[in-house]
């Protein structure tokens, strides 16, 4: 059998009842896939928006927007979203400033928080998932953010283009 990959945490298979008889899902490793995680929900924290291709396209001509890439940087070195910024989910928590936020002695205050369009590597990253639960942990409006949960994969998979970044220039977005 081909190389089964977790659909949740917990679960490599389900089987549903058909008219047919049960049916067993599996979700198997293919080509397609930049990363082999497992299966995020469309709405990861309650309040954020999830979003597709065209509001990705809308965001990026929209200056109330920011769209950002929550990757890891060797990933942006690749390839990303043209007109996106990289702020790593594992920095979010230290750089809400670039996303509208102050500080205050209490901490962030995000009452003027841009919105954000956020993506990572597709819907088996956990990425942004990750850094939306650290942003609204520390005031982040959680319906000031919107989940491209396609992320790169889907932006790939349908052809769109894409940037890659020099390690030179990442440090001065």
């Amino acid at each position: 059998m081909p190389d089964l990959l977790k659909i949740t945490e917990d679960e490599t298979k389900l089987v549903i009842k058909t008219a047919d008889g049960p049916i067993e899902i599996v979700r198997q490793k293919n080509e397609m896939q930049l990363i082999t995680g497992v299966l995020q929900p469309i709405i990861p924290v309650t309040g954020v928006k999830p979003v597709g291709e065209l509001e990705v396209l809308a965001a990026l001509a929209d200056p109330e927007f920011l769209v950002v890439d929550m990757r890891e940087p060797e990933w942006r070195l690749k390839a990303t979203i043209p007109g996106s910024i990289s702020i790593p989910f594992s920095e979010v928590t230290h750089r809400l400033d670039e996303l509208g936020c102050s500080r205050d002695p209490r901490g962030w205050v995000c009452s003027s928080a841009r919105k954000v369009v956020a993506f990572c590597n597709g819907p088996a990253c956990p990425q942004s998932p990750t850094a939306f639960h650290t942003m609204v942990r520390d005031g982040f409006p959680p319906e000031r953010i919107y989940y491209y949960r396609g992320g790169m994969q889907d932006w790939l998979v349908l052809g769109l283009t894409t940037t890659a970044i020099p390690a030179r220039q990442e440090n001065h977005e």
